[in-house]
């Protein structure tokens, strides 16, 4: 019931986040965890100005979306801020195996205070609306599906 229902959710939400995109950069993002998928929408950030924009300035996202930080730079600690940043958002910090290695909830909008990963295998973040994590009961563990971390059978992204 919980899978169908995320699942027509997620497909009815990825319309909408095409206006968070500048360029036909919009993936899709499946989370695995104890036998339930959750699909989100996500726009890709993968070079330093879209990083560094992240979801500053954004007033909402749909329910089922989010951006994807993709860094080409190695596994290491990340750490982020919520400046400029309006809404509040979970951080899932993912490792190049595309595992949910830690999660940060509810992180608090404009807040300066640096919120590092745990560990230092990250090779990328999945920010999403705050509270979402807890609502699907995601925790490390969860499995990212993504080309980025799955190879080129897992694309969806748009054409």
């Amino acid at each position: 019931m919980i899978k169908t229902f995320v699942a027509a959710l997620a497909v009815s939400l990825i319309g909408p986040v095409a206006a968070l995109a500048q360029s036909c950069s919009v993936d899709r993002v499946d989370i695995r965890q104890n036998g339930v998928v959750a699909s989100f929408a996500v726009e890709i950030a993968d070079d330093f100005e879209e990083r560094s924009r992240g979801l500053m300035f954004v007033e909402s996202i749909p329910q089922f979306s989010g951006m994807l930080f993709l860094y080409q730079d190695g596994p290491r600690r990340r750490s982020f801020w919520m400046r400029n940043t309006l809404i509040p958002l979970d951080m899932l910090f993912i490792s190049e195996t595309g595992e949910v290695r830690d999660i940060h909830e509810n992180a608090v909008p404009l807040d300066e205070t640096p919120i590092p990963s745990e560990t230092d295998d990250i090779v990328a973040v999945l920010e999403i609306n705050g509270g979402l994590s807890a609502m699907l009961r995601f925790e490390p563990g969860a499995e990212i599906r993504h080309p980025a971390f799955n190879g080129p059978d897992a694309v969806w992204a748009c054409d």
